[in-house]
């Protein structure tokens, strides 16, 4: 301890010494193996790489040794400075564009710069990939926004999540000669593609998780069909498939499913019928996200009609429609715990809120079984304040008898007085739960935001 003190004492009385100990500090940093200093670099973007040059001279040309490039917020010019000096292009592990700069490469000579140890790449900006790109052996995820996906030879064996935003495609073919090429593939993404495709193929032993969004996009599939029989989690939105195959779906646990209202459609026969035939495919989702906004009254009554799936798997539903498809539901999913609910506006339905209300007066003698003995969790959404959402709160609370929850989601645009009243005669209603707490989310004004009545 006294050689400790007595060192101290000596190093602060000698300024010599302490600038020794500041030149032995840089002398450390510098003397590092060139391999950890550019692996320390490659975490920056790569123009601040090329900033370290200035440091000194131990410093001046490691950045051209970086194997990881991140183009993100510089010029073409930069880019094509970069690419003379940089020494090794060929052992570039990963790199990342984020501007358009289609013939960088070609003007070069140079082939894209993938190799053995790449893993992830990004592209930006509607720009067309090499070839080679679509067959390094160790790619493992892959994320394409506004490119274009053109058919050819594909072999990615490692690739494991492929993700599309705004891809623009060459063909109905280009999308399965993708997939076909990675055969490890757990996870695909399709969002908004930027051409119409009539007809869509998906066929993988191994896919996991797949997103189709065609939401504001105009497009559609005509023909969808998919052979995914390790598939536990699908996501689409889209207009209703003229035709849909999906095989088996013994593995699915989770769906979130929103079909748009197709306008075009006039057969008010076949549409429904097809549309069950849709749903019916996720019978035996344990969750299902169901967005069913129809506004057409024919329709709605043509399918309810005809509808006899059983949901016996299904215990969380989120579901967004014509409250008619909540009471049907209910009757058939006996294993339902949690309920959210949001109605689509039925002002904007022909046969109006009366038949919506006629159909809660008769709703079934019995009462189904998911609320006597399952039911635990609801929401409801969006209360407008109307007659008919008083009836089904009304009858959730006193038939629901294991109820703990109930919240209800007041809608900013009803007024005051309405507010008032919907809050005063739900806080009074019978309840079948003794333990069941009733939640308002959007309270009246001048109370708090959330109330909790028991």
């Amino acid at each position: 301890m006294k050689r400790t003190k007595h060192h101290i004492r000596k190093c602060s009385r000698d300024p010599s010494s302490h600038g020794e100990q500041n030149a032995v500090s840089i002398d450390r940093l510098s003397e590092l193996p060139d391999s950890l200093l550019t692996h320390i670099l490659s975490f920056l973007l790569t123009r601040d790489s090329v900033r370290t040059c200035v440091l000194g001279q131990r410093w001046r040309y490691l950045w051209t040794h970086v194997p990881i490039l991140d183009f993100t917020c510089v010029s073409l010019d930069f880019i094509n400075r970069f690419m003379l000096l940089h020494n090794k292009l060929q052992d570039i592990d990963s790199f990342r564009l984020d501007l358009s700069w289609t013939s960088l490469f070609s003007m070069h000579g140079l082939p894209l710069p993938l190799t053995e140890t790449s893993e992830t790449a990004a592209f930006d900006t509607r720009i067309f990939p090499s070839r080679c790109f679509f067959t390094c052996k160790t790619l493992v995820h892959l994320t394409l926004d506004s490119c274009d996906v053109v058919g050819g030879a594909v072999c990615l064996p490692r690739l494991k999540k492929l993700h599309l935003f705004y891809p623009y495609f060459g063909d109905d073919a280009s999308l399965t000669q993708l997939i076909s090429g990675c055969p490890v593939i757990d996870e695909l993404i399709l969002d908004k593609p930027s051409t119409d495709i009539s007809s869509c193929f998906i066929s993988s032993p191994t896919i996991k998780r797949v997103t189709l969004n065609f939401e504001g996009t105009g497009n559609r599939f005509n023909i969808l069909k998919m052979n995914t029989p390790a598939l536990d989690y699908l996501e689409i939105a889209d207009r209703l498939p003229e035709h849909f195959e999906f095989g088996q779906l013994t593995s699915l646990i989770e769906a979130n499913i929103n079909l748009f209202e197709d306008v075009v459609q006039e057969d008010y026969f076949l549409y429904p019928r097809s549309l069950l035939g849709f749903i019916d495919r996720f019978c035996n989702v344990k969750c299902l996200k169901l967005d069913l906004s129809f506004r057409n009254g024919i329709i709605i009554e043509s399918i309810l009609s005809t509808w006899t799936t059983k949901f016996r798997n299904l215990t969380k539903l989120e579901l967004s429609a014509d409250c008619r498809f909540l009471l049907k539901f209910l009757e058939r999913a006996d294993n339902l715990e949690t309920l959210i609910f949001s109605e689509y506006g039925c002002e904007e339905i022909e046969y109006g809120c009366e038949e919506i209300e006629g159909s809660i007066e008769h709703s079934p003698q019995q009462v189904p079984k998911c609320l006597l003995s399952r039911l635990k969790i609801i929401k409801i959404a969006s209360v407008k304040g109307e007659n008919h959402e008083f009836e089904i709160i009304r009858y959730l609370l006193w038939n629901a008898k294991v109820l703990e929850t109930m919240e209800i989601g007041l809608g900013s645009c009803i007024g005051f007085e309405k507010r008032f009243n919907m809050h005063h005669r739900i806080t009074r209603l019978p309840r079948g739960s003794t333990t069941c707490e009733v939640a308002f989310v959007g309270a009246v004004k001048g109370l708090r935001n959330a109330l909790i009545i028991r």
